[in-house]
């Protein structure tokens, strides 16, 4: 009997919820405080309608956009997402060859349970490297060497988390990294055999980006120094296309323009880090008007479906990412369930494209 088939993002979460130890898939699937903030962003989601037209040859689509000159095969690609290898072993380097396929961007996480230089080698360079400053930056600005080494040509600088957010999903189960295994976490693993040995037989993860001389990471260290200064100091050093990832106000917008920055990404970090922030969908649209109609704008937050992308596009970005739904892939089914779940998205996109009368992107976004 193969794996079980995934036909919508929510296949892929049901199965996962069922197959992950509860701390793991809480980790995964939670978010800041009450979880009002991701309902919110949801329901703007959800409260976005398309218009359907009739009568058009639509039989010919193009998914493929422009993406900081190159081609990439879809307008959405992989979302940066700490830990990956909890999902499932290997699921870092299941994203990277997804992307090396589809001609997407994965973006790296600083705290990536693989080393980067691995990750952009296996998505055959269709890699973003994503940044944390943390502590005092020297560890920082140690990975941006690494990162231009290793022959990544975009950074993503994450602004929205000065300290982490506190999500109690996380706190009841006693989540921490390194994992601390108690009784509690024992038993939660024991409950769930197959992801605990096949874990076990890996190893467990690591974040492996601070095995380095002189670096510790914490990841509950406080972020709370970066400023403007900093941003400037990293556009000066960094040589390649700068992102600046997290960014909800439409003033903030317009300032990291202003700092020189290639693209800005609206993002609320997936709700997971202030329950009473305004919805990232509904900032969407303020933020284009705020830095024109030429600049590239990207999102992330609460993507769950093709129409999802549809919709974003629609609302004034370029390009989006994916973020936990591929690790609720992954868990479910492994690098087949990633790859059931990518051409559902494909699918689900086109359909939405034909529904709408378009067939190509720059239509879409008319």
């Amino acid at each position: 009997m193969g794996p079980p088939a995934i036909h919508s993002a929510e296949d892929a979460r049901r199965l996962a919820r069922r197959r992950l130890p509860w701390m793991v898939f809480d980790y995964i699937d939670g978010a800041a405080g009450a979880e009002v903030g991701a309902a919110r962003n949801r329901a703007a989601l959800d409260a976005m309608t398309l218009r359907p037209r009739v009568l058009r040859d639509v039989s010919e689509r193009s998914l493929s956009t422009d993406l900081f000159g190159k081609q990439a095969r879809r307008p959405f690609g992989i979302a940066p997402m700490g830990m990956c290898n909890l999902s499932t072993p290997g699921a870092d380097l299941m994203l990277a060859r997804l992307a090396a396929r589809n001609l997407v961007p994965l973006g790296v996480s600083t705290v990536a349970s693989t080393p980067m230089e691995q990750l952009i080698e296996a998505a055959e360079g269709n890699a973003w490297f994503q940044l944390y400053f943390s502590g005092d930056g020297a560890g920082t600005f140690k990975l941006v060497e690494r990162a231009q080494a290793a022959g990544y040509e975009t950074l993503v600088l994450t602004v929205d988390v000065p300290e982490v957010g506190r999500r109690p999903r996380e706190l009841r189960h006693g989540f921490k990294m390194p994992f601390r295994i108690g009784p509690r976490q024992f038993v939660d693993f024991a409950l769930h055999p197959r992801w605990s040995l096949a874990t076990l037989f890996r190893g467990k993860p690591q974040m492996a980006n601070f095995q380095m001389d002189g670096y510790d990471f914490d990841r509950t260290e406080s972020r709370a120094r970066a400023t403007w200064d900093t941003l400037s100091r990293l556009r000066d050093t960094w040589g390649g296309k700068l992102v600046v990832k997290g960014v909800l106000d439409p003033e903030d917008a317009r300032a990291v323009k202003a700092a020189g920055v290639d693209a800005v990404q609206v993002s609320s970090h997936g709700a997971r880090q202030l329950d009473s922030a305004p919805s990232a969908f509904e900032a969407l649209s303020a933020i284009r008007a705020a830095v024109g109609p030429e600049y590239p704008v990207f999102y992330d937050s609460g993507l769950r479906s093709g129409e999802d992308v549809a919709k974003a596009l629609k609302q004034g970005a370029d390009f989006v990412f994916f973020g936990r739904v591929m690790q609720f892939a992954m868990a479910a089914a492994g690098e087949v369930g990633l790859q059931q779940l990518w051409e559902v998205l494909g699918d689900e996109f086109s359909i939405a494209m034909a529904q709408i009368g378009v067939t190509t992107i720059s239509e879409l976004k008319a």
